[in-house]
């Protein structure tokens, strides 16, 4: 499970990196740029969420 925490945060990261790519910075809410930063937001939520899986299983382990 350990893996696949790190395999998600990795694709994450590389979705962030992809979608910052494709921003234009001059008209950032207009057109592809809006989704672009509706990726970046998404990735980093997917960060946020297995971040707090991992904390949470520390917790429950350190409980045992």
């Amino acid at each position: 499970m350990k893996i696949f925490t790190y395999i998600v945060i990795a694709l994450s990261l590389i979705t962030i990196v992809f979608n910052a790519t494709k921003i234009d910075f001059e008209k950032p809410f207009e057109g592809e740029s809006t989704v672009a930063l509706i990726g970046i937001v998404a990735s980093f939520c997917a960060i946020v969420i297995v971040s707090l899986f991992m904390v949470a299983r520390k917790v429950v382990e350190q409980t045992k």
